[in-house]
């Protein structure tokens, strides 16, 4: 009986189905185990947007003291940060993490200065800084403030028909000041032409595409403030000449800027790159694909530029300054010196690839006072409107990091949420609502009537 028992086909089912269980159980309490000892979570979005940023990873793995995140909630609502703080306390055994209700215990919660709930406070050292918001710009932000011991001031000249950091169309720089803002930065606008000498306080100076020629007090006074080591930004546009508007040469700008081994040439960049199609901008604009190992752009490979409107430049060393490349356009490009009526595919047209930026130091000769600057075929790339193409915001923010020493902050930010949208016109529209609707039931119901048939 016995035998038979063991023989039988329920029996074998029962110790088959016993075996599954105990395998499953124990490949989940395994996987349990594991789980709970090490913390590890893996981002399928394309662009890492749940992922922590470069900029963060280097920050916080190059901290050289302990820093302590501490945020403040009720604690029914730990878990609304939870996620993203720990992913700071993985980067670093330097980075520790608490949490504090302020109803259980008000007395932290006011020697913080805590005003709301859900609040972060990073500490370093003696150094304590409120996270702007509870997220990776607002947390790392809370990191650069408390790493930061000065303030840092980026001055915009105006006066010039430059571009604004206060005009929020698609030719203001407002875009571009909200983001220097995130890496903490503040900015104001100052006018050389009222006092021709750039303030103290002025940590990078940026010339953003004057349309007016500069006159020589304010040429002077880049001069003198690079020279004594200051710190530049310098994008100018093709001196383009239209019915309605015209672009100056601003010769003695440029003369200046050859000194210092930078020669921006009198033409328009035009790029019949099919690429560009694809991403939705023209000719006009100029795409960039390859950089150098320059620090401002040395983590930027794999990432698309957008240049509109731009010219070429060339680079060399002086005595006092070594410069060099940040960027070429692509081998597509052409450049034309017709900037009245400019042509894509004019004979005329000198083929490319060009060089557009270009970084460079100048020797004082002072110890530890080395001025640096960076120049650019081009300033509205960083207007409102193209800001947002691609890779440039990284590269505007990039050039500023690199300028103010800052070059701990360079890399590539948070990414947005990629835009998923499918464009089709009316006619790929009306093919998939036919096949949907009509074509693939229809497909069933024959595939359906075929089987009963068989069946029968």
């Amino acid at each position: 009986m016995a035998s038979q028992w063991l023989k039988a086909r329920q029996t074998k089912y029962a110790a088959y189905a016993t075996t599954y269980i105990l395998i499953v159980v124990a490949a989940v309490v395994v996987a349990n185990v594991l789980a709970d000892r090490y913390d590890k979570s893996y981002d399928a979005t394309s662009n890492k947007r749940y992922s922590l940023s470069e900029q963060t990873i280097k920050i916080v793995k190059g901290l050289k003291q302990n820093a302590t995140i501490t945020y403040f909630d009720q604690s029914t609502r730990y878990r609304e940060a939870k996620d993203l703080l720990d992913e700071y306390a993985a980067l670093s055994p330097k980075v520790k993490v608490q949490y504090v209700d302020p109803d259980k215990d008000p007395q932290a919660a006011r020697d913080a200065g805590i005003r709301n709930l859900g609040t972060a406070v990073v500490q370093i050292g003696t150094r304590k800084e409120d996270a702007k918001s509870m997220t990776e710009e607002g947390v790392t932000g809370a990191f650069i403030r408390d790493l930061k011991s000065t303030t840092r001031t980026v001055c915009f000249v105006t006066g010039s028909g430059e571009y604004q950091i206060d005009v929020s169309d698609r030719d203001g720089l407002s875009r571009f000041k909200e983001l220097l803002a995130k890496d903490d930065y503040e900015t104001k606008s100052i006018d050389l032409l009222q006092n021709a000498e750039v303030p103290a306080d002025c940590t990078t100076l940026v010339v953003a595409g004057p349309k007016h020629n500069y006159e020589q007090p304010e040429v002077d006074a880049i001069k003198t403030y690079v020279e004594n080591g200051g710190r530049a930004f310098i994008m100018l546009d093709p001196p383009l000449k239209g019915r309605h508007f015209e672009i100056a040469d601003n010769d003695a700008l440029l003369n200046l800027i050859a000194t210092w081994g930078v020669t921006l040439d009198k033409n328009l960049i035009v790029d019949p790159n099919p690429l560009g199609r694809l991403v939705g901008v023209g000719p006009e604009v100029a795409l960039v694909t390859s950089y150098t190992s320059q620090p401002i752009v040395n983590e930027m490979r794999g990432t698309a530029t957008g240049f509109p409107l731009s010219r070429s430049l060339e680079i060399k060393n002086t005595d006092k300054s070594a410069v060099e490349k940040l960027f070429d356009s692509s081998g597509t490009s052409q450049a034309t010196t017709n900037l009245s009526a400019p042509a894509v595919n004019d004979p005329k047209n000198k083929n490319g690839p060009f060089t557009i930026g270009a970084a460079g130091t100048y020797s004082t000769g002072k110890e530890n006072a080395q001025g640096r600057f960076v120049v650019v075929g081009g300033a509205s790339w960083v207007s409102n409107y193209a800001l947002g193409l691609a890779g440039n915001a990284d590269l505007a923010l990039n050039a500023v990091n690199w300028l103010s020493s800052d070059e701990d902050l360079i890399s590539i930010r948070p990414k947005a949420p990629d835009d998923r949208h499918i464009t089709m016109t009316q006619a790929q529209l009306s093919w998939v609502r036919l096949t949907s609707q009509f074509l693939l039931p229809f497909v069933v119901v024959v595939a359906a009537i075929g089987v009963w048939l068989k069946r029968r």
